[in-house]
């Protein structure tokens, strides 16, 4: 019987069952005409050009007309198996990667900051293609392998016992020889893909801070550890072509020496009358097509260790369950805004400890509250939970007096917009990374949109207007620019709760009096949560938390905060101070 991953292993098959069915009935007729030439061949030295028949021409012409025929028939073959079986081969790499692309997006911001996104590309990239290599050649070269071997002993017994009696001597160790090799070309192949994986997770991430480096200069420091990443890779293939170059040459050498042998003994067997020309110019024949079935088991057996090892990568990440789901009979909402947290834990692992224990806090629909704290006592946390990016571990978040574990994914989600300070922006146009916040949205309403976030003036002075492409996350934009594209994209989704996560604390003044003009607009009449880095950009909050170790520690608005002359009062001092 097979367990869960055979069965999803072979469930891939399923669309594409006729094409695996024409393209081994092809191997067949491949490995029938393949072990039919040589046959032609015997016939036609043994019994026609010693005939001495007066029709001997028009029997060779009709021998001829049939060796062209099924060579003609054979060439199709390949032709089918080379493109169509290749097509099958993709068009299963393309579904698996459809799959694990969407299962990507699924998993929690807790898995992906365990992985590096150069290994997770490699899965989807190399590991599946190696796969797709073995759904397509796999079954063909077995059957191919089988049916040639399988064939050529059976003819060649049919011609002569005893000469076949040396391939069965080679054969055992020229098999044995061929294993072996393959084995190391696995281990070293095996290595190779893991050695690459690591240069794609060097390149991403030197890549994706390259104003970090050039900003410090340390391009060497990078390309160091590329030459170390690269080095390691050269010495991966430097084993994958020594073994490489030890099991072809093996094979070559076993089918020269079984190609003398048999010359030898069948010369031997001709004097004894044992055997005649024409049986030993059919037995080198098939001595030649000897080496390719074993090439072909070969071959499997090495596509087999390469698929199933980019199966096996490929169910490791397919296994992993999303930790955030919706619940069996989850809610679809539209959501008015109120929140609460009712003794809500959280800690991201629990040999770190907890970031909060026993939270509670309740924010009124429509309410704009502001929390601050110093760094590292939850703040951007608290928003990354109400929004389920991450579970709590105890306690509850209730949307509208309903727990969020119980509300529709997609639906919760589409009722929270956040503002972020680390801005991402999509290659490609304004226009389309407004619309990201409602794909649907016409022409006049993304610029509504704009406009509402102090972003249409500079947008029409970009070359294209809406139609600029921006570059991968909008490296051809300010910061101040690429904040406020963020804000229409949220205007344009228009949602009942904001989450603002210190969205100006990087721009300088200009670009957030700009910000904070289409923030006001935004804030209006939505629930809205405010994490503060400068202080002075809150004061007109209606509610504002001090967050602490131990929890809240202050509450109240700034003038109420201010005359406490408590944590917060310190806070603004401060600042007020750096700030002189």
């Amino acid at each position: 019987m097979l367990n869960a991953r055979g069965r999803k292993f072979l469930s891939y098959y399923r669309p594409y069952l006729a094409w695996l069915a024409v393209d081994l009935a092809c191997a067949f007729v491949i490995s029938a005409i393949a072990l039919a030439l040589p046959l032609c061949v015997r016939h036609l030295t043994k019994n026609l050009l010693d005939s001495g028949s007066p029709a001997v021409f028009a029997d060779i012409a009709l021998l001829a007309a049939l060796m062209l025929g099924l060579v003609a028939l054979h060439t199709l073959c390949n032709l089918f198996v080379d493109y169509q079986g290749h097509m099958m081969g993709a068009m299963m790499e393309s579904d698996m990667r459809r799959e694990l692309f969407a299962h990507y997006q699924k998993l929690p911001f807790s898995f992906y900051d365990e992985h590096q996104t150069g290994q997770l590309m490699s899965r989807i990239t190399n590991d599946l293609f190696w796969l797709s290599e073995f759904y397509h050649h796999g079954p063909e070269d077995l059957a191919i392998g089988v049916l040639k071997l399988g064939g050529v002993f059976l003819i060649t017994m049919s011609i002569h016992v005893e000469l076949s009696l040396i391939l069965l001597v080679f054969l055992p160790v020229m098999v044995i020889y061929a294993f072996h090799y393959n084995r190391k070309m696995n281990r070293a192949l095996q290595r190779s893909k893991e050695r690459i994986a690591d240069i794609n997770a060097q390149v991403e991430d030197t890549l994706s801070g390259i104003r970090v480096v050039q900003s410090f200069a340390n391009e060497a420091i990078e390309q160091a550890k590329f030459d170390r990443e690269n080095a390691r890779f050269v010495e991966s293939r430097r084993a994958d072509y020594r073994s490489s170059a030890a099991f072809y040459g093996g094979m070559i050498g076993f089918t020269q020496l079984i190609t003398i042998a048999t010359v030898i003994f069948g010369g031997i067997g001709i004097l004894q009358a044992s055997l005649d020309l024409p049986d030993l110019i059919a037995f080198l024949l098939y001595v030649g097509i000897l080496i390719e079935p074993v090439q072909h088991l070969v071959n499997f057996a090495r596509l087999y260790q390469e698929g199933i090892t980019g199966f096996q990568r490929f169910m490791d990440i397919m296994d992993i369950e999303p930790a955030i789901q919706n619940a069996g009979r989850a809610l679809e909402i539209r959501a008015a805004g109120e929140l609460e947290l009712r003794d809500v834990s959280f800690g991201y692992q629990p040999e770190y400890g907890l970031v909060f224990e026993n939270l509670s806090l309740h924010i009124r629909q429509g309410e704009y509250l502001a929390l601050v704290g110093v760094s590292g006592v939850g703040k951007t946390t608290l928003g990354s939970l109400i929004a389920r990016f991450y579970e709590v571990s105890g306690g509850q978040i209730r949307l509208d007096g309903v727990d969020i574990r119980e509300i529709e994914l997609g639906s919760l989600r589409r009722s929270i917009g956040l503002v972020e300070q680390d801005v991402y922006l999509f290659a490609g146009s304004v226009a389309e990374n407004i619309a990201y916040g409602c794909p649907a949205s016409s022409r006049a309403e993304i610029i509504a949109a704009a406009q509402n976030a102090n972003a249409h003036d500079f947008i029409m002075r970009l070359p294209q207007g809406y139609a600029t492409h921006i570059g991968q996350r909008g490296v051809k934009l300010s910061s101040g620019q690429k904040q406020r594209l963020c804000i229409a994209r949220v205007f344009l989704k228009n949602p009942p709760i904001l989450i603002l996560d210190e969205a100006t604390s990087a721009l300088d003044n200009a670009s957030e009096a700009a910000v904070q003009a289409s923030l006001a607009r935004l804030i209006d009449s939505r629930t809205t949560l405010v994490i503060a880095h400068r202080l002075s950009t809150i004061r007109h909050a209606d509610r504002i938390l001090v967050l602490t170790d131990s929890g809240i520690g202050e509450a109240g608005t700034h003038s109420e905060l201010m005359a406490k002359n408590g944590i917060y009062a310190q806070l603004c001092r401060l600042q007020n101070e750096n700030s002189g």
